[in-house]
């Protein structure tokens, strides 16, 4: 068991197919896009080493320039602080280079199978991540109002914390027929999944997550509710995501995405680094041995400044530098906010309704804090008690979520202090980054009382609040209730035979253009949308036995709930 609170059906069938992020709002086989031998598709020759704007350097960024450069095309990608976007990885200074801070994403699940491709692609490694209960963690301790319980499975804590568990399996059977869309995910039955979603959809867009467990008779106790919103499942607590739509929360259980997290060895900002330089062997047009580097002479373009239409429904771009360019095809990766902020934008870039949906964008708050130690000390043995001296800690006081990353016994290691979301990161925002360990510190203190973290801290904290990052002003989107037909606006955005002539030509994409923000999975799906859309306005097609996401969006698009 790997969850705090377990998904409502474990699956132990080792033949039974793999589950994918795939679904449930558009249930196409990225996956299997992207291993077929015919590749995404091919331009007509005429259309070679034309230029497409790329903003944004993040993960959907560079995988979009990656997809587009071997098809032929010049990718000019813009980034306005670093390759990697909110996947981020961190020294600390006066250490060994090795030791390492996962800032942005940290944790995939075995679901993410499309961001699988590409980390095998550049050949990374990955291995399991400590989550609460999972495999990979020694222990978890359970502090909640002052008392802490130590545990190693589920069944070491009090028998309230597995009722909370059994009334979450309940709450998810009696109100969004798990076990049957679980099932046609992991059979790829498109037609069922579409027929549990849609009905889903149409009841349960105006629900919150935390009304959607208040309607449930499994947790009718607020003392459950209240332990669940501080423990959850799989990462952990999940309250601060109680006014969120339940939505958004049912698309995390369905595909597992909270499930059997694992991380990239040596952090995750690998990944888009090792595109940029990557020189594909099968590309079209370009010589072997061209990378987005070389085509870019080592450095993406800084950060835009100004998108406007100009004549002939060409895409405008300006840079920091206060340079000017022309495309006929642009891909918008960063957060959509930067379109209403950061960015000076032409009104007629998008329709109005698409604009609608980036103003009501929700993205939640989130806050981290690491320090380097001498050595995982927190394996250390109590000598009265028995236990580890100190545990991956899930807690209602400040810190909320710490955990405890090593790579070895003898080696140095690193603690996150404390990893939070929305009012609990706003909680932090005003202090300096020592400030926020000494506040960090004191709490686990309270837990620990006989733990001196201190003594084993080698280095400076490094933090992060990513509503305080000018370029990113959040962590990830969530949908509040009745958000589903923005979501909807944006995800579809690619298939643009749809829109006006005078909307075409810049597409969106990242996490939060798709239906499972906050995953890096959401980064690629998306990034594989924009690429078949420019090929389309290029006038490429996809090879008829590898159909795209635009080839077959009419038998599998999202609901489409009415307006009136």
């Amino acid at each position: 068991m790997t969850s705090t609170v377990p998904n409502a059906v474990q699956h132990t069938d080792a033949a039974a197919p793999p589950i994918t992020m795939f679904g449930p709002d558009f249930p196409y086989a990225y996956d299997d896009f992207l291993a077929h031998p015919a590749g995404l598709g091919q331009i007509p020759a005429t259309e070679h080493c034309q230029e497409v704007a790329v903003i944004g350097g993040g993960l959907s960024g560079i995988i979009a320039a990656y997809e587009l450069m071997k098809m032929g095309l010049k990718p000019v990608v813009y980034e306005a602080d670093q390759i990697g976007g909110r996947l981020r990885t961190v020294g600390f200074d006066g250490c060994d280079g090795d030791l390492t801070a996962e800032m942005g994403a940290m944790r995939f699940p075995p679901s993410s199978t499309a961001l699988q491709h590409y980390i095998d692609l550049v050949g990374l490694r990955t291995q399991p991540f400590p989550n609460p209960l999972s495999p990979a963690t020694p222990s978890t301790v359970v502090d909640l109002k002052g008392e802490s319980h130590y545990a190693e499975t589920i069944d070491d804590l009090p028998q309230v914390y597995r009722d909370v568990a059994e009334a979450w399996s309940a709450c998810l059977e009696e109100g969004a027929d798990f076990s049957d869309m679980n099932r046609a995910l992991r059979e790829r039955d498109v037609p069922r999944i579409r027929e549990i979603w849609s009905q889903l959809v149409e009841r349960l867009d105006n629900q919150t997550f935390y009304g959607f467990l208040c309607d449930s008779e499994a947790f009718t106790s607020f003392r459950h509710r209240e332990i669940f919103g501080q423990v959850g499942f799989g990462t952990g607590g999940w309250d601060t995501d109680f006014p969120n739509s339940i939505l958004e929360i049912l698309r995390v259980v369905y595909t597992e995405a909270d499930d059997h997290h694992r991380g990239i060895v040596g952090g995750s900002q690998q990944l888009p680094l090792r595109l940029w330089d990557r020189e594909p062997q099968k590309i079209v047009h370009w010589p072997l041995g061209t990378s987005l580097s070389s085509l870019h002479g080592g450095e993406p373009r800084g950060a835009v400044t100004r998108l406007t239409r100009t004549a002939g429904n060409r895409i405008t771009v300006t840079d920091a530098t206060g340079d000017i360019r022309t495309f006929r095809a642009a891909v918008f990766t960063g957060q959509s906010w930067l379109l209403l902020s950061k960015i000076d934008c032409d009104d007629a870039l998008f329709p109005i309704d698409h604009w609608t949906a980036m103003e009501r964008t929700h993205y939640m708050e989130s806050s981290k804090l690491f320090v380097p130690v001498d050595r995982p000390f927190w394996l250390d043995k109590d000598e009265t008690t028995g236990r580890d001296t100190m545990s991956m800690t899930l807690t209602d006081r400040m810190t909320r979520g710490t955990y405890l990353l090593d790579d070895g016994p003898d080696k140095p290691a690193v603690i996150c202090l404390s990893y939070t979301w929305c009012d609990d990161s706003l909680k932090w925002l005003p202090l300096s980054p020592k400030e926020r360990m000494e506040v960090m510190l004191k709490s686990l203190g309270e837990i620990y009382p006989n733990v001196d973290i201190r003594s084993h801290i080698i280095g400076n904290p490094v933090t992060v609040s990513w509503e305080n990052e000018p370029w990113f002003m959040g962590a990830f989107k969530a949908n509040l209730p009745g958000h589903y037909r923005y979501q909807r606006r944006l995800f579809t955005h690619f298939m643009q035979d749809r829109l006006p002539e005078d909307k075409r030509g810049i597409f969106l994409a990242g996490d939060d253009i798709s239906w499972t923000a906050g995953w890096a999975e959401g980064a690629v799906q998306t990034a594989l949308n924009a690429v078949w859309g420019v090929m389309h306005q290029f006038g490429g097609a996809t090879d008829a036995t590898n159909p795209g996401p635009g080839d077959v969006f009419d038998e599998i698009a999202p609901v489409e709930l009415p307006e009136d």
